[in-house]
């Protein structure tokens, strides 16, 4: 009996120990496990934003008796991002389209150019330091993203078009106490080649550049520097974008010029400031100052410049009202353009001209206008009626920055942008705008929009929903 008592009792031990042992391991492991889990971290977003327009004359001027245009557009698109120790990588896939332009039921057998389907980001980001530096940050961005800088009026994302704007590049980021510096480096091919380096960036498979430029950029480098202060923040921008060089073949007859890409590059250089600050509490300041040289993608020596201003005072806790006006040099319409002649023709780079110049897009969009500049005058007001309920109103006055063909009035026109938000959840958002235009003659003359028997009186409105979903949010 005695024996029998020692093996249970040693069996009792060894099955204790045991236990122990494992309840020790998986602790272990789901400690681990949370560690790892902490340091990594998973996020899933999503977006639907769908919104119809109603057109009669956005972008340009239409011919009298044409009719309005309605139409609805969708943008869907699904956020995936994961971070790990010194590092983080990204993916947004991007459906954007119109309704019914595609077969309810067959697909289309060519390839779809008009939106469809693409990849809007995907970069990885790896840190170039450990966790027990002082060092903010200092890191390096490679892939395919967004670019987007200050009030976005030279590089932006461009969030209004459905399609957005990216750009496939690798950019090194550090930021400290304060200062924040990148340095960006892009260069485009149109496939992998086996000699040889041209690049065809008016190919219709490709987005055709940006601000009626009609061809994609090459290669680009920058720099970027802003400092933070307790006023404000004060941030130089340096960007070189360079085309493709070309020459011109004519043959047949009648004549026909081809335009036949060679090697080498022209280079457009532009540089510049912008500020932000708080000169009171109630009072804001924001501007810029650019100067844009080199040559651009016809290869004609630039010597243009943009310089800008707003101002915004908070009157009450709801209203926010404040004047501005824009300023961007263009070419004198008296003098004939030739290959050799210069160009004062500044071009906003990759911004978001829909934010600035009016909501009708007329200026530095697609249409390609700006060749004689642009003097904006506006007024700006805001009204939060609510935290999730807000109205603003912009008026803006448009007039060339140069003289037009024809010694014509510089008086392009004048434009009202009305527009309601409205939160229904966090996720959940409803927008909703109109806009109107008094144009001028000179808006429809041959130097500018070139419309003949034009309606002077365009608007412009849509209805807009937008849903973001977090898909891992906790309920």
């Amino acid at each position: 009996m005695l024996t029998n008592k020692k093996h249970s009792f040693k069996k009792e031990v060894v099955s204790t120990a045991t236990k122990g042992y494992k309840i020790a391991l998986l602790a272990g492991v789901i400690t681990l496990f949370s560690v790892n889990t902490t340091k990594a971290q998973l996020t899933a977003t999503g977006q639907i934003r769908e919104r119809t327009e109603i057109r009669a004359g956005f972008g340009t001027l239409q011919k009298k008796g044409e009719k309005t245009a309605l139409f609805n557009s969708q943008r869907a698109r699904l956020n995936l991002g994961y971070s790990g120790y010194r590092f983080k990588v990204f993916t947004a896939l991007q459906d954007v389209r119109v309704w019914g332009q595609d077969a309810s039921s067959i697909n289309r057998t060519t390839t779809e150019v008009n939106n469809g389907v693409l990849l809007h980001e995907a970069w990885g980001e790896i840190s170039l330091i450990d966790t027990l530096s002082t060092i903010q940050n200092m890191s390096v961005k490679i892939g395919r993203q967004q670019i987007s800088y200050d009030d976005q009026k030279v590089l932006g994302g461009l969030d209004w078009l459905q399609q957005g704007r990216r750009h496939d590049a690798i950019v090194f980021k550090y930021a400290n106490k304060g200062w924040i510096a990148d340095v960006g480096v892009a260069f485009n091919q149109n496939k992998e080649l086996s000699s040889g380096t041209i690049y065809n960036g008016t190919n219709p498979a490709y987005g055709a550049g940006t601000n009626g430029i009609g061809t994609m950029y090459k290669s680009f480098q920058y720099l970027y520097v802003d400092k933070k202060f307790s006023f404000g923040d004060i941030s130089f921008l340096f960007f070189k974008d360079d085309f493709n060089k070309y020459t011109t073949v004519t043959s047949g007859t009648p004549a026909v010029v081809t335009k036949v890409n060679t090697e080498g590059v022209w280079s457009r250089n532009t540089a510049g400031f912008f500020f932000n600050t708080f000169l009171t509490r109630k009072l804001n300041l924001t501007g810029s100052v650019y100067h844009q040289g080199g040559k651009d993608k016809d290869g004609r020596s630039i010597n243009a410049n943009l310089a800008s201003v707003t101002a915004t005072y908070q009157m009450g806790r709801k209203w926010f009202v404040g004047p501005g006006i824009d300023y961007l040099s263009g070419n004198d319409g008296t003098k004939a353009v030739t290959a050799t002649s210069k160009s004062n023709r500044f071009d906003p780079l990759y911004g978001t001209p829909h934010k600035f110049w009016g909501y009708m897009d007329y200026f530095y969009v697609a249409s390609g206008f700006g060749s004689q500049g642009l003097l904006n005058y506006f007024l700006k007001a805001k009204y939060n009626a609510k935290d999730n309920l807000s109205f603003t109103f912009d008026l803006h006055g448009f007039e060339s920055a140069s003289t037009l063909a024809g010694n014509l009035n510089k008086y392009l026109g004048t434009e009202l942008d009305v527009t309601v938000k409205y939160g229904l959840t966090k996720m959940i958002n409803l927008e909703a705008g109109y806009s109107y235009m008094q144009a001028t003659n000179t808006m429809a003359s041959a130097a500018v929009k070139n419309v003949a028997n034009a309606d002077l009186t365009p608007h412009f409105g849509y209805i807009m929903l937008n849903i973001t979903p977090n898909f891992l949010a906790k309920k």
